[in-house]
């Protein structure tokens, strides 16, 4: 490592034109004076309320700022690839531009960098502006997917993590088209450390994580890195064959002891074929997804496209 090395932070915003110039500022008054070079990257995905065009003006004057503008909203995982694709610092810092995660806290994740960690997670003491329900559905997801997927990502850890130039080239070799960064950046391993902090509400704006894009992004990440789902698929249907069989037996006993009596049962019959309907559909829901992906990832096409870089233009996968 050389004794000024460069910092690159990734930053993939979508319609945020309000936090952009805060972040920028508060941006400088953590770096300045300090030894590291430093960059911006602010990844432009798909924005329509002029803060790419903000961003892209801030990028001229200032050689610490730089734009990469995809060509169409590819989501945050993808928005966050590409900028690692792009980024060429030592180091690495992702972070969002709602400024929920402070910029504050960047020196301290540098200093763990400095100390011999090549991931430095940014875990959150507390969660302002957050509801409960939002608060209760993370800590599940990450339990879960702990458990399943045989990843240690950490509790309370976001996308705010800092990694180090061999951990970013080894994020570059997976281009798998559904992403959870968080996992991806644990399965590869190498040495790592964790600062804490306390995660402030939202500076201004909305939100572009609300609950069912959060779920959507838990059920991406699970059945990205475990087959467990199919796994249960088997034991659900193992279990309604049980049910199935001891049902069979069932009916054959009461025809035996109480002749007749099966005339009235059209209710509990109607009720079992619904139950096994619904099971199966659910087996095929759950199999096509698997599918889907595998039709998705066959068909190689790009994870995104790149509309304009200040830097270099061009485009980009």
């Amino acid at each position: 490592m050389s004794s000024s090395p460069k910092i690159t932070i990734v930053v993939p915003f979508l319609n945020e034109k309000e936090n952009l110039p805060v972040l920028l500022d508060r941006m400088s008054a953590v770096f300045a004076g300090r030894e590291e070079a430093w960059e911006l990257l602010l990844v432009d995905d798909g924005s329509t309320d002029g803060s790419a065009e903000w961003a892209v003006a801030q990028a001229k004057p200032n050689g610490h700022v730089r734009v990469l503008r995809l060509s169409r909203n590819f989501g945050h995982q993808i928005a966050i690839t590409a900028g690692l694709d792009r980024a060429d610092g030592d180091a690495v810092v992702v972070m969002d531009a709602d400024l929920q995660d402070p910029p504050e806290a960047i020196p301290a994740m540098i200093d763990q960098w400095r100390g011999g960690h090549e991931v430095v997670y940014a875990i959150r003491r507390s969660r302002a502006g957050e509801t409960w329900t939002k608060k209760l559905f993370a800590a599940a997801f990450y339990r879960v997917f702990r458990r399943l997927a045989k990843v240690n990502v950490p509790m309370d850890a976001g996308d705010f993590r800092l990694v180090d130039r061999c951990v970013v080239d080894a994020l570059k070799e997976m281009r798998e088209l559904h992403r959870f960064m968080r996992g991806l950046t644990c399965w590869v391993g190498f040495r790592q450390g964790a600062v804490e902090y306390d995660r402030a509400a939202r500076y201004a704006g909305e939100t572009k994580y609300p609950v069912w894009k959060s779920a959507r992004l838990a059920f991406d990440a699970i059945t990205s890195f475990s087959a467990s789902p199919l796994r249960w698929i088997a034991v659900l249907g193992l279990g309604v064959c049980a049910i199935a069989v001891a049902w069979v037996l069932y009916v054959m006993v009461l025809a035996i002891v109480r002749p007749g009596s099966l005339e009235r049962g059209w209710a509990s019959l109607i009720a079992v074929m619904v139950f096994l309907g619904g099971v199966q559909l659910l087996s095929m829901g759950m199999l096509g997804q698997y599918v889907s992906r595998i039709f998705e990832e066959g068909k190689r096409r790009p994870l995104y496209l790149v509309r304009a870089d200040t830097k270099a233009g061009g485009a980009g996968r």
